[in-house]
């Protein structure tokens, strides 16, 4: 089963949910696993104690300009729908960085001058934790493509954790990275804050699920800090609330030392049982 713990914005609490989340199953004897896929900045294993086992190179496949052939017709151009490729009169310039690696401009290049070669855009790393490991996908300083190695993360899972249960902590926000993330999802756990900005990107999330087709549930966090607007939407919507974690100093300070809130505070420890339970039900 794969849940993927996602937001609308950042700042939500997503990664502390994630990782309380994991430990709490591991410690009850789940056999979990959890993935780190906001690969432009990962930091879940920040809160963990775990070792490095391994670490992979992740490339993705990028046309490069063979000139001896090129009849500078210019149809790799035109064929490239996110402008990686321009056409000059005498020279072909590439972007990697903005290629999709979809193939197309190679495959019908009359002349086959656009051979696809692979390029190195980040790595993926397996911690290993008491009672879980953790895998992190890391994008490269300077790339700015997540998808491709999101799902090369999402795939390293599949191969080698078939029979376990996936949590995905997802990038925030609704574009691209998000999707790649959930697309495959069995459920979708959205983190929210009981405010104005809380509810605005709330919204803007059980949109994409919608679309997506995907099962949802709703983490207030910080609980008691605004109004009751979001447990509107979500009757509204009839979307299940799946537990209200309490505002609390104490949470954000063993947040800020890198410690397991759930080993310290018992009222968030509450809450993760809270939603363990709800995703064992769902199984």
């Amino acid at each position: 089963m794969r849940v993927t713990i996602a937001s609308g914005k950042g700042g939500t609490g997503k990664t502390t949910l994630s990782v309380n989340l994991a430990a709490y199953l591991a410690k009850h004897k789940k056999d979990v696993v959890l993935a780190d896929l906001d690969v432009e900045e990962p930091n879940s294993q920040l809160f963990i104690i775990g070792e490095e086992k391994s670490c992979t190179t992740a490339n993705k496949m990028v046309p490069h300009w063979d000139k001896s052939e090129c009849t500078y017709c210019g149809e790799c151009a035109d064929i490239c729908n996110f402008n990686a490729i321009v056409a000059l009169s005498d020279e072909i310039i590439i972007y990697p960085q903005l290629c999709h690696s979809c193939y197309a401009c190679s495959e019908l290049c009359p002349t086959n001058s656009l051979p696809m070669q692979s390029e190195r855009i980040g790595e993926i790393k397996l911690f290993e934790s008491k009672g879980f490991d953790l895998i992190e996908g890391r994008l490269d300083l300077g790339q700015e493509m997540a998808v491709g190695l999101i799902a090369q993360t999402i795939d390293f899972i599949d191969k080698g954790y078939e029979d376990s249960l996936k949590l995905f902590d997802a990038p925030p926000g609704t574009s691209c990275p998000v999707i790649e993330a959930t697309k495959k999802s069995d459920l979708v756990l959205l983190v929210t804050e009981p405010t104005p900005f809380g509810l605005n990107d709330l919204t803007l999330a059980v949109e994409t699920m919608k679309v997506l087709g995907k099962k949802m549930g709703v983490i207030i966090n910080r609980y008691g800090i605004g109004d009751d607007a979001v447990e509107a939407y979500c009757k509204a919507e009839h979307i299940p609330i799946v537990a209200k974690i309490k505002n609390d100093k104490a949470v954000a300070e063993c947040y800020a030392r890198g410690e397991l809130v759930y080993e310290q505070i018992e009222h968030f420890k509450a809450s993760i049982e809270q939603i363990a339970n709800f995703i064992e039900d769902y199984r």
